[in-house]
């Protein structure tokens, strides 16, 4: 049962007033360095056995302050890099919320493609098939973290749920959040979404503490179970 940690980078100069996209050298803000280290801080109990970044270097900063100390590189996958927004890229948000495609990723994402980039779609694909990989590169024992971008995470997350991708905008991962899933041999369990508070992980196989022993860890407690405290 591989435990996959989604890290959304820090704050930007760029973040919220303008789609920074897949924009060269978008660093890390004060704000955003300040949460880095507060997120390291809140993982610091969580053994990692593997840490995967996004290439674009305000993930690499990000995922570099929560490697400190664990003696584990940064490995880099372009399959979690920021969605290709093309033309849009490097505009303000309030200019394109003007623009007919606007509505569209709202309502209909899975039908948005971005002029001269990526289609969403195509963004969910590679993220999943990506997470597909590290699951069974690293073992089913394994725990990892992967630091990557807003829309990538909540493609993930909509993945994991079971849900259409045209749903995704009802998924919120906030600048230095962290959302948790569990892959079973039979289906993920979202442990944590935009959790900015403590972190902990559940025991593996605890999703049945009080209904039997679970061997598999793959079923769902019937009835909601007694929690993991």
């Amino acid at each position: 049962m591989s435990t996959l940690l989604l890290l959304r980078h820090g704050l930007t100069e760029l973040t919220g007033p303008v789609l920074a996209g897949r924009t060269p050298g978008v660093h890390l803000d004060e704000r955003g360095r300040e949460q880095a280290d507060r997120v390291a801080e809140r993982l610091a109990g969580i053994a990692l056995d593997a840490i995967v970044s996004s290439p674009l270097v305000r993930c690499q900063e990000t995922a570099q302050a929560v490697a400190a100390g664990r003696g584990l590189e940064i490995h880099s996958d372009e399959r979690f890099i920021e969605c290709g927004y093309g033309e849009w890229t490097g505009r303000k948000l309030a200019e394109l919320a003007k623009e007919p495609l606007w509505q569209v990723v709202q309502a209909h994402p899975s039908a948005a493609v971005f002029p001269g980039g990526e289609a969403l779609a195509s963004v969910q694909h590679r993220a999943v098939r990506a997470v597909r990989d590290w699951n069974e590169r690293l073992g089913e024992k394994a725990t990892y973290l992967v630091c990557s971008h807003g829309d990538v995470i909540k493609a993930i997350v909509a993945d994991a749920m079971g849900i259409h991708l045209d749903q995704f905008q009802r998924v919120t991962a906030d600048p230095a959040s962290v959302t948790i899933i569990r892959y079973t041999p039979i289906r993920p369990f979202l442990l944590k979404l935009n959790e900015t508070g403590n972190i902990a992980l559940p025991e593996q196989g605890s999703a049945d503490k009080d209904g039997g022993e679970n061997i598999t860890g793959s079923d769902a407690a019937v009835g909601g179970g007694a929690g993991t405290t």
